[in-house]
């Protein structure tokens, strides 16, 4: 049994998802956002760390997957994606837990079978898979995607190697 913390980072809007991986089985803990939208960017760091922080402590992940940075159009946008990664990233490395990274399209690959998916194919997904009773917020389905990912590709490198 492993619990995976996924992250979908943004400098305003950081998507978390938590879940529990028993051998191929995936259960639901919660998800949610850590939103940081009006405030200077060194508070939003800020932010971001000590949320992560409180998720950590309040479901005791054993694995941490993180959304790759991409090439933005923007290289202010991304020079804010990094540093969101950054703070999310040093929560679970203080914390002493694995840090995982997967890129968007491996993560839409794994949940919805094509790395070309949009959000709202994701968030469906998502909520079959975890058998949801509402859509999660499209933010918190990606960063449960992730986990999702994470868990399957764990799962997929225990079965070969037997």
């Amino acid at each position: 049994m492993a619990i995976i913390l996924g992250i979908d980072p943004g400098s305003r809007l950081t998507g978390y998802g938590v879940i529990r991986q028993t051998g191929r089985q995936l259960s639901y803990l919660g998800s949610g956002c850590i939103r940081t939208e009006a405030e200077d960017l060194p508070t939003r760091l800020k932010r971001i760390y000590a949320g992560v922080t409180e998720i950590i402590l309040q479901f005791n992940p054993d694995m941490f997957a993180i959304e790759q940075i991409f090439m933005a159009r923007n290289a202010d946008s991304a020079l804010k994606l990094g540093q969101a990664r950054g703070a999310a990233i040093v929560a679970a490395v203080n914390r002493d837990i694995p840090v995982f990274e997967y890129a968007a399209r491996l993560v839409k690959q794994s949940v919805v079978g094509s790395g070309a998916a949009d959000k709202k194919q994701v968030q469906h997904m998502v909520k079959l898979l975890l058998k949801l009773p509402a859509t999660p917020q499209a933010d918190a389905a990606d960063a449960l995607g992730i986990a999702i990912t994470h868990a399957h590709l764990t799962a997929s490198l225990l079965t070969s190697r037997r």
